[in-house]
């Protein structure tokens, strides 16, 4: 009787302290708050109101403020924003599908490729699927003019995330201003491409693009795994579209907005140690550090 006791009493401490330790473990792995939350300052948009969709109509589903595209063995699905833009803050909400989704990429990006085919300019936050023992990777991209077959100078950092994509929505954010370019999860930077010449840099007009599609032969581990159409259909869930940027066609006057407190540009040093700790803690690829890369082709590095 005494010992019966003794658990009953000792063992929803020690239930409590398990729960502590795993708690204490998964904020351990968060990162620090970079104390400034950029995409409160920007209204969302509903889908109408700036996109529309681009190809595979049939492959698209809006339902109330949340889009979902999904891929299957007859398509895939994108969308575009109804105007280009020549600097902003572009961001949506993204749920990604769990389960084996290899060889199957879902995107959020910047892009003038329609205007400038062969020798366009693009800003890519990009899901690679995955196999279900492994998880997701985002990654990022910067292309300058030139990218086109046979002639592709990506500047790819990869990253894991903190979190599980699948269970719900997060934000993903690109703010692209004349100086640089800044990557955003959770308004979290975990990205900063800087402009040091116009030849390393985009600066022509882009579209906001979405999609999801079939990208076999490289997406995941370097297309060592391909879509298998036997889990279609693979889908990708959007809200909370924010477009805070300006137009092509708008006034010389405008400037892109900032992502600080105080209205400055760049990032605080707040922020800056939340993006140092992030890519010191899931950065998994940096073009820059690429023994294999040219990298004469990437005077930036």
């Amino acid at each position: 009787m005494h010992y019966q006791l003794s658990f009953t009493f000792i063992a929803p401490l020690l239930s409590l302290l398990l729960f502590f330790l795993i708690f204490s473990s998964s904020q351990a792995q968060r990162p620090p708050s970079p104390g400034y939350n950029p995409s409160s300052k920007f209204g969302s948009i509903t889908f109408d109101q700036g996109f529309r969709n681009l190809w595979g109509s049939k492959h698209q589903s809006l339902n109330q403020d949340s889009l979902t595209i999904w891929l299957d063995s007859n398509s895939g699905s994108g969308f575009k924003s109804l105007h280009p833009f020549r600097s902003g803050y572009f961001s949506t909400a993204v749920k990604l599908q769990p389960g084996y989704t290899a060889g199957v990429i879902t995107s959020f990006y910047l892009s003038n490729n329609e205007d400038h085919p062969g020798n366009h300019d693009e800003i890519d936050i990009e899901f690679l699927g995955t196999t279900p023992d492994k998880p997701y990777t985002l990654q990022t991209n910067v292309y300058i003019r030139g990218s086109g077959d046979g002639n592709i100078i990506g500047r790819e950092m990869k990253f894991h995330l903190w979190f599980d994509p699948t269970q719900d929505f997060h934000n993903y954010a690109i703010l692209w201003d004349p100086s640089e370019i800044i990557f955003f999860v959770d308004d979290v930077p975990i990205r900063r491409y800087r402009r040091k010449s116009d030849a390393t840099f985009p600066v022509r007009p882009m579209w906001v693009y979405g999609s999801i599609w079939d990208a076999s032969s490289w997406a995941t581990e370097d297309g060592k795994y391909k879509a298998d159409y036997k889990y279609q259909p693979f889908v990708g869930k959007y809200k909370d579209f924010k477009l805070a940027g300006c137009k092509s066609d708008g006034p010389t006057s405008c400037r892109s907005p900032s992502v600080t407190p105080s209205g400055s540009t760049g990032l605080t040093s707040q922020q800056s140690s939340s993006l140092a700790w992030v890519q010191t803690n899931y950065l998994v690829y940096d073009y820059c550090h690429d023994p294999k890369r040219d990298h004469t082709q990437t005077p930036e590095c």
